[in-house]
């Protein structure tokens, strides 16, 4: 019962040994034929060197490496890891078009790591393990990456898998070739590490995570070609010639600085997160994966991290929808106090639920019982403020007709799965019991004077050959615009004194936010030492305004004499309305 079979192209097993150790779980593995599973073994090896490299240094990218072996000719086994789903069935939670929303894997993780540390865990184990994949998928030239050969586990640890094709051989469709982005990384990962749906400080550690443990193997050059070149004459198709190992050169690109392989990463993930093509390729993945789905996939609710029954819940007498509540996180709404009575006596339970997670319940039923055996569900399209109190007051009462008859139906469908799934009580529910969520104004976050200090800039100051360079790396903690939106954020720097201009030089502008990265070098050339000890560096953080003059919104002057610049110096420095900076 504990085995199956997959639905990709070679239709693996899914085997479930019996453990010789009677405590211990059975032992869980894939059996594929028609794969030469030799080169996801020497995929795999070259991705566990990349980890020793980063462990060696310093930097654990919490990696999840599993063990697979060839046992004959096209033939061979492949661990499988616990407690990991991929991400079509974590985004298909929330639809056929999941795959274009921002939230599922938030959700999901929040759904397995209710508590607020255990949930801050998870994110860091995302960040690192993200980053990690991302360099790894991308030096290895990893393709045929839809969402069904990347997978999450409930700990935030993400990893790859099935590594049929590499080294740039991607699928072609026609003369499109099938992987368009350098790698994937896509508005959900980011959603997650950013903790919403703007980027936030979280994210300029994933891409300096990035950034660094690219550098960390571009030193390391050599011993991958190296490795790799052994490998060529193994009978491998896809790792035949030269030109398969110079796809890892030019990935690499020892030829580059640190500084420019750093610039040169960055902007491969914002290519990589403004890609809309890997998101249509795991929707067009989804729609192929609806028409082998087997008929024994009983559908789940999203927000519920696991089944419950009738047998092990207990039977519901009653449930009565006592009152709805103003929420303010995730976001602002109400929600939706149900009262539930079981056949013990003095059972009684209280479990919130959102209007939507209700219309979920409505939708994954109508998958299983027609709708003849159904009550009918409240419309979610009402005139005026979709979220105000009246709506909720009248929504209230709908509801709590619907929930009495789904409970009165026939048994079928009022002894359910679903039914007893969504009526037993979640961490959440259990965390409010007795409490009433504390209301927070709407208007918490005041836009700042932009006179006073606001935000801080972190920069990586070198001289080199009579030059300077100057890495623009990130801004955090920029005060909105007067108006509350978020600013248009650029800089701009000048060596004083300057009575011509001469010195001027721009970032590129980042969109609509307060914590932008850039990762951009600005170089002046030809600056003798004893000249560059006179002079002061000027750095602006404008927002663009198109028609309109280009607002201030914070700035710091360095002295260079100050810093020693023998070797290269990096830090934050406080934006202010005038003034020297500090590191």
């Amino acid at each position: 019962q504990d085995c199956s079979y997959f639905n990709s192209n070679a239709v693996p097993l899914k085997l479930s040994f019996q453990n010789v150790d009677p405590l211990g779980e059975n032992i869980r593995v894939i059996f594929k034929c028609g794969d030469d599973l030799r080169q996801d073994m020497l995929t795999l090896q070259m991705i566990r060197i990349m980890n020793k490299i980063w462990v060696q240094e310093g930097l654990d990218m919490r990696m999840v490496i599993f063990r697979c072996f060839s046992t004959g000719r096209g033939r061979g086994m492949v661990e499988m890891i616990p407690n990991a789903e991929t991400l079509r069935k974590i985004q298909v939670e929330h639809g056929v078009t999941g795959s274009f929303k921002d939230r599922p894997l938030a959700d999901w993780l929040q759904k397995h790591n209710p508590e607020e540390d255990e949930y801050e865990k998870a994110v860091e184990n995302f960040i690192y393990s993200c980053a990690g994949c991302c360099v790894a998928t991308y030096v290895l030239g990893i393709c045929d990456r839809h969402n069904d050969n990347i997978m999450l586990k409930t700990t935030g640890h993400m990893f790859h898998i099935d590594f049929g094709r590499f080294l740039g051989h991607a699928q072609m469709f026609g003369n499109i070739k099938r992987d368009r982005a350098p790698f994937v990384f896509t508005s959900d990962m980011a959603y997650v590490i950013n903790g919403g749906d703007k980027p936030s400080r979280r994210f300029h550690d994933f891409v300096d995570l990035c950034c660094q443990a690219y550098n960390l193997i571009r030193k390391h050059t050599h011993l991958f070609l190296n490795l790799l070149g052994l490998m060529l004459s193994c009978g491998i198709p896809e790792l035949s010639d030269l030109e398969d190992l110079k796809y890892v050169y030019d990935a690499l690109r020892p030829q580059d600085s640190d500084a420019d392989a750093t610039t040169y990463f960055t902007r491969l993930i914002e290519s990589s997160l403004g890609s809309v093509a890997t998101k249509l390729n795991f929707f067009i993945h989804n729609l192929a994966q609806m028409k082998f789905a087997g008929s024994d996939a009983r559908p789940t609710l999203s927000f519920a991290p696991r089944t419950h029954t009738l047998k092990t819940s207990g039977r519901i007498r009653d449930v009565f929808l006592c009152r709805h509540e103003r929420v303010f996180n995730p976001s602002k709404g109400y929600t939706y106090v149900v009262k539930v009575q079981r056949d013990n006596p003095g059972e009684v339970t209280f479990v919130q639920r959102t209007f939507e997670e209700f219309q979920e319940l409505h939708n994954k039923l109508r998958l299983l019982f027609p709708s003849s055996l159904l009550p009918s569900f409240p419309s979610r399209f009402v005139i005026g403020r979709s979220r105000g109190e009246a709506v909720a007051e009248r929504r209230k009462e709908e509801l709590n007709g619907y929930i009495w008859h789904l409970i009165h139906a026939a048994p079928e469908v009022a002894e359910c799965d679903l039914i007893y799934t969504f009526f037993h009580p979640l961490p959440r529910d259990e965390k409010a019991a007795g409490t009433n969520p504390t209301p927070k104004p709407a208007d918490a976050t005041w836009a700042r004077s932009l006179g006073k200090v606001g935000g801080e800039v972190k920069l990586s100051i070198s001289y080199k050959n009579n030059k300077l360079f100057i890495m623009v790396m990130h801004i955090r903690g920029l005060p909105p615009l007067q108006d509350g939106n978020d600013p248009d954020p650029y800089v701009k720097t000048y060596l004083l004194p300057d009575p011509q201009k001469t010195t001027k030089r721009k970032t590129k502008v980042a969109r609509k936010t307060c914590n932008p990265t850039y990762n951009e070098m600005l170089v002046y050339d030809g600056i003798p030492r004893g000249d560059l000890e006179q002079r002061e560096l000027r750095l602006s953080v404008l927002s663009e305004e198109g028609f309109w003059e280009n607002i201030l919104l914070g700035e710091v002057a360095i002295r260079l004499r100050d810093l020693d610049l023998a070797q290269e110096k990096m830090g934050w420095f406080a934006l202010g309305s005038r003034g020297h900076g500090t590191l």
